[in-house]
């Protein structure tokens, strides 16, 4: 699998892809998926991930799957992670 160059936080891709092309308003989507509007918003500004409970209400909402949601959160935190993470060399392990 390539490793994506600074992938979108999945927010993004429910505000843009999802939420503007229906027209629906942060409560509205919140009350439809079930959750709190504080819940939904913190995942729509990037401040919370994508759990697997909320992958499978974006599915079937959105007529998607829950893995490609999860994927998407787990492509956004290995990059994150990656950014601060020093190198780690085998001679380093194997000197430990």
């Amino acid at each position: 699998m390539m490793q994506m160059y600074n992938p979108p936080h999945p927010g993004e891709i429910i505000k843009e892809l999802c939420l503007e092309p229906l027209g629906l308003t942060v409560t509205r989507a919140a009350a439809a998926l079930g959750v709190s509007r504080k819940t939904l918003s913190a995942i729509l500004n990037g401040r919370a991930g994508i759990s697997p409970e909320m992958a499978i209400r974006l599915s079937m909402a959105f007529d998607t799957s829950a893995e490609s949601w999860l994927n998407q959160q787990i492509q956004y935190d290995l990059w994150f992670a990656r950014q601060n993470q020093p190198a780690i060399k085998v001679e380093r392990l194997l000197a430990a």
